[in-house]
């Protein structure tokens, strides 16, 4: 048995390490609150607030937005719950977001050192969302059509800037 424990200790460790680093790129987003207000390319307004927490023995990374719960874009509130994970058959990230509308977007993510890309089929058209790292507390925040790693058309272009302790995140509604 005293063979054993060696062995159980080692493989505990690996799976533990692998699961932190699966979704360590989320490590430093967990905690605050992500805020960005911008306009889209026909000129209607974006504004989004953002968190990110670990479930499941971080298995997963929760993330909830507010944003414009209309079309109008009058009232403002929760409008999108996601889930991210890590998916061992394609050792990749992949991404469910679903929103107020009833609406669901999935994809994969790609990670480029501490910057973050969404890849997913918007309406028939591929489109990329990217959080360009710049600091702890600011992403740069491209949404567009992006091909061999070059935007050919960009819808939106802001910036996220964090935060801290999103605790009053789900109190309240604007």
């Amino acid at each position: 048995m005293k063979q054993y424990v060696p062995i159980l200790t080692l493989l505990f460790v690996q799976i533990v390490h692998g699961q932190k680093s699966d979704l360590a790129i989320f490590e430093h987003l967990i905690g605050k609150t992500w805020i960005a207000e911008g306009n889209w390319g026909d000129g209607s307004k974006f504004k989004q607030e953002s968190t990110f927490e670990y479930a499941l023995n971080k298995q997963i990374v929760i993330a909830r937005s507010k944003g414009y719960v209309n079309q109008e874009q009058t009232r403002y509130g929760l409008r999108n719950h996601g889930i991210r994970k890590f998916d061992p058959v394609s050792k990749g990230v992949k991404f469910w977001e679903f929103d107020v509308f009833g609406g669901l977007t999935e994809g994969t993510m790609s990670i480029r050192g501490k910057d973050i890309f969404y890849h997913y089929s918007y309406h028939g058209s591929l489109v990329t969302d990217h959080w360009e790292y710049v600091d702890d507390t600011t992403y740069n925040f491209i949404v567009g059509r992006y091909v061999d790693e070059k935007w050919e058309q960009v819808y939106l272009k802001t910036q996220f800037k964090a935060q801290h302790h999103y605790h009053n995140f789900l109190k309240k509604e604007d």
